[in-house]
């Protein structure tokens, strides 16, 4: 008796390890879809400091679409710096 509870419990081991092993990571699958449509939004600011949301959808490092979003809309000090970089403020996919 003792035997087959020893044995029946590595077996529920090495099925559980063998789950656990096999799950897919989160980073893989992200990786894996880099082309896969995605959308966000983000503030466009003009020279006079007036910044607009727009809803941006992107394939990979495609444009789809950019798209003001009504009402959400700041008009910001004319002293005020915009904390982004070059880069973030310029990328849009």
């Amino acid at each position: 008796m003792k035997k087959v509870i020893i044995i029946t419990g590595a077996i529920i081991i090495l099925i559980a390890i063998t789950f656990f092993s096999f799950r897919p990571s989160a980073t893989g699958s992200t990786i894996g879809n880099i082309n896969e449509e995605y959308t966000y939004t983000k503030a466009i600011c003009d020279k006079n400091n007036l910044c607009q949301d727009y809803t941006i959808t992107c394939e990979g490092d495609e444009l789809i679409s950019k798209s003001p979003i009504t009402g959400a809309v700041v008009q910001q000090e004319e002293n005020w710096k915009d904390p982004r970089t070059k880069e973030q403020i310029e990328r849009e996919c």
